[in-house]
């Protein structure tokens, strides 16, 4: 069968007709396969959701116990046929219970990759390739100015400042879902043993982490409500970006404002923030994991969304690979 008839894009999301079933849909469905736990792709209102067991209980951390009308786990490696459609979710490597997703219907397999990085991570299970006919592939940083340096050096660039400025607090902004538990993880492969203290947004997620056996070492409440801004000094505060503009924020003495993503590699959006000690740590593939990885799945025929779409279509034409911008809308490049 031709691959756009088993997957199609639709103002809902990529849609598989046999199947009757969307990917990661922005609007409420019938039925949604959900590749992890990111409020651009998983949101609540559909009427069944199927996805890994640890994408459905951030789910219902997230949205409440009523987010879905009805759940069905999908165990990684594990085949499931909807309406004669062989389904099947396999480790993306983004966040924890993150997963592509391998649609299969009469000889023709497409892998619809979700959000993916490459790089080694403690806190999720690693990106495993699968040999497919198409592959959708995210394109966040689909540029190739986009080389993500190696993350311990960041998280050593983080400690270096912190032993120049001990009477400093580093506020460090990370996405709760995801960055933050692994900027914990990173510093604590690094040998950081003291307490780390955050944001009250991260708790219920990092508990999660925790009881999933991902250890991130002794945490502690960021509050000042009974105590000084000098009880801070010298220690790392992790907290939401969005949290920087609060009356929160401003209650640390002389705060080194650090924002770990992806995007701190552009100058100008360092500069808009406002922030002293940028961190280029990715949850995302950068241009040389985009392409190495289109390379080892070897698929004839690529599709491109989420991102920097022209200049991934671009790198395929010039090596022989089809390939077509899918220009899907709702979903968010920053949440990184």
């Amino acid at each position: 069968m031709r691959a756009s008839d088993l997957l199609c894009p639709m103002p809902k999301g990529l849609y598989c007709p046999p199947g009757d079933f969307y990917i990661d849909p922005v609007a409420p469905v019938e039925r949604a396969l959900i590749t992890h736990g990111h409020s651009d792709h998983a949101r609540s209102g559909h009427a069944h959701v199927m996805a890994t067991a640890e994408t459905l209980d951030i789910m219902g951390l997230r949205y409440g116990a009523g987010y879905a009308g009805s759940v069905q786990i999908a165990r990684p490696g594990e085949t499931t046929a909807i309406n004669g459609v062989s389904v099947r979710f396999v480790p993306a490597g983004h966040v924890l219970g993150s997963a592509q997703i391998v649609v299969e219907q009469d000889g023709t397999r497409i892998v619809a990759s979700g959000d993916y990085k490459r790089r080694a991570d403690a806190t999720c299970a690693p990106f495993e390739p699968v040999e497919c006919d198409v592959f959708i592939t995210e394109a966040t940083f689909g540029l190739p100015v986009f080389r993500h340096p190696d993350s311990g050096m960041e998280i050593r660039r983080l400690l270096h400042s912190v032993a120049q400025f001990p009477d400093r607090t580093h506020l460090v902004g990370a996405y709760a879902l995801g960055k933050a538990q692994r900027v914990i993880r990173l510093l604590r492969e690094a040998g950081y043993d003291r307490k780390i203290f955050i944001h009250g947004a991260l708790q219920t997620l990092s508990d999660y982490y925790h009881s999933q056996g991902i250890d991130l070492g002794p945490l502690g409440p960021a509050t000042l409500e009974k105590g000084k801004a000098s009880d801070f000094a010298g220690e790392i505060v992790i907290s939401t970006p969005s949290a920087f503009s609060d009356r929160w924020a401003r209650r640390f003495a002389d705060p080194v404002t650090c924002f770990a993503s992806g995007w701190m590699q552009i100058r100008q959006r360092v500069r808009q923030r406002g922030v002293e000690l940028p961190l280029i740590l990715s949850d995302h593939a950068d241009w040389d994991e985009l392409t190495g990885t289109i390379r080892e799945v070897k698929a004839p025929e690529v599709w491109v969304t989420h991102g920097r779409e022209e200049a991934l279509v671009r790198w395929c034409s010039l090596n022989g690979i089809a390939a077509r911008p899918l220009h899907l809308v709702g979903y968010e490049d920053e949440s990184e």
